[in-house]
Formats: structure tokens, C-alpha cells, sequence
């Protein structure tokens, strides 16, 4: 039975219900932004959010790229969205997560206080033992392959092929398979053999009970 010793957590759409609504609000306040502070169409808007999503890995990433930006303007402006209304507690994934015994880590493109408030809203911030936000990263998102290198050096691992990760892109977890991770789309989505398969996060332990205590 292999052994494991960190478990990555991807954040928004692989903690909770791709089905949340969340995210759509998250690309709204996105939509929005691109709009308003670049003066071009909605139209635009959205081809320049597609482009930056493809091209970079996130929006935020390409703004910076192309665009002088503020990074914290951006940053509080996207995540404002009503989480109270979107997300409830989930007494599951509580119980689940307490059950795992290597240290549990969230790895998100997203800012430490949206984590934190998503967590929050979870009912599962102190079952968490670390999060590794778009700051801790120096801005190297996912799917780009130093932020797996970031990650890898921020939790002390030794070896990537003890690590799983779980996220619902298949876009981010190639890098982390070809370093060797575990990795497991979570989702709706189809994979391929690369990757394990789950369609709901709780589902995680039973399909690798090695990380169980």
C-alpha cells in the first residue's frame, strides 16, 4: 500500500459543488472588472477573460502581463461575492478531512482572505493546516509549473510522488502528474488514465483510504 505524506487541496470548485454558484459569481465580478477598468465591451470582456484563462492560467495573470493593474483593487473586487448565501456548512467534508492524517493544504489561484472566508463558510478553517494563496505563490499560478515547484518548498516535501492533489481542471493537475503526484480530478469532468476520478470531494478517502489515520 503506498504511503503518503501531504495532500493538496485545490479551493473553489473541489472543496464545494462546482453546482454552488460561486464561481459564476467570481466570473461576473471578473467580467465585470475587465470592463469597467479597461473601458472595452462586454464583449471584449469576455474574449479577453477567455484569452487570459487559456494563455496564463488565470485572469489576474494576464492583466498583470498586459496591463498595469492593482493587485489588491483586483484581488477584493472579484471575491466580493455573497458566500452566506452560496455555500452552507458541510459536516461530511469536516468529518472526512479529520480522518486524514498527513498535513492537509489548500493550494488555490485565489487570496488567502477568500480562502479563508470559503473555509469559514465550510465549517472546516481548523481542519486545514495550511494554505499556500496566489501571494505565497509570488504570483506563479497554476497551472504554471513553478508553482508546483512553490508548493513542493513551501509544505517540506521531500519527494512529489508522496504527494496527492486534488483539483477540478484537468489543466492543473498535469503538471503535478508529471512530477509525479497522485493526482484526482474532482467533478463532473472527465478524465483520463492520468488521473483518478471522484465526482464529490468526501468521496476522496474512499478512494485512497492510505491517507486515513
Amino acid at each position: 500500500m503506498e504511503s503518503y505524506s501531504h495532500l493538496l487541496l485545490d479551493l473553489d470548485d473541489t472543496l464545494y459543488s462546482s453546482n454552488s454558484g460561486v464561481w459564476e459569481a467570481v466570473l461576473d465580478r471578473i467580467q465585470t472588472y475587465i470592463k469597467t477598468r479597461l473601458s472595452v465591451s462586454e464583449q471584449e470582456a469576455k474574449l479577453l477573460r477567455q484569452r487570459y484563462l487559456d494563455q496564463f492560467g488565470t485572469t489576474l495573470s494576464g492583466l498583470r502581463e498586459e496591463f498595469s493593474v492593482d493587485i489588491g483593487d483586483y484581488l477584493d473586487y472579484v471575491h466580493d461575492v455573497p458566500l452566506d448565501q452560496l455555500l452552507n456548512p458541510d459536516p461530511s467534508l469536516r468529518s472526512m478531512l479529520q480522518t486524514i492524517r498527513v498535513p492537509r493544504v489548500v493550494f488555490t489561484n485565489a487570496y488567502l482572505p477568500h480562502a479563508e472566508r470559503v473555509l469559514d463558510r465550510l465549517g472546516v478553517r481548523d481542519e486545514i493546516d495550511q494554505v499556500i494563496d496566489i501571494y505565497a505563490l509570488e504570483f506563479q499560478n497554476k497551472p504554471k509549473k513553478e508553482s508546483y515547484h512553490l508548493a513542493i518548498d513551501l509544505i517540506g516535501a521531500d519527494d512529489p510522488s508522496s504527494i496527492v492533489f486534488v483539483d477540478d481542471r484537468l489543466a492543473n493537475l498535469e503538471p503535478a502528474a508529471r512530477l509525479e503526484m497522485t493526482t484526482v480530478l474532482v467533478g463532473s469532468q472527465r478524465g483520463d488514465n492520468n488521473h483518478l476520478h471522484i465526482h464529490h470531494i468526501n468521496e476522496l478517502t474512499m478512494l485512497l483510504p492510505q491517507l486515513m489515520t
